[in-house]
């Protein structure tokens, strides 16, 4: 059996076609994996947002409600109170540092 020339380059093209596909195929399954971990990411950032959001309303109404019964003459405030006072402005103030140190990294390291 012997090839002429226009079958040997159909031949060649049929291999080169299938690949082109199949590389085209891929390349869009790619894309939409990486649109998919995109999205997720950016839910996941908002996410965290959110719950460092509630923890500083949580911290400001504890403050809020800690200074208010401390000015009610017949409250009685123990050392409980105090204590829980200094230890929400040392949350804070560590969670400030953590987010500052967060943020340079991330200008710094391009993210």
């Amino acid at each position: 059996m012997s090839l002429t020339i226009g079958q040997f380059i159909a031949a060649l093209g049929l291999p080169s076609a299938l690949t082109g596909l199949a590389v085209w195929y891929l390349k869009k399954y790619l894309d939409r994996r990486d649109r998919k971990n995109e999205e997720k990411e950016k839910a996941h950032t908002e996410l965290e947002c959110a719950v460092i959001e509630s923890v500083n309303a949580s911290l400001a109404l504890g403050e809020a409600t800690a200074v208010a019964v401390a000015r009610i003459p017949d409250a009685h405030c123990n050392g409980d109170m105090h204590a829980a006072m200094a230890y929400a402005t040392e949350v804070k103030r560590r969670q400030k540092e953590l987010l500052m140190r967060m943020g340079i990294s991330a200008v710094f390291d391009g993210e």
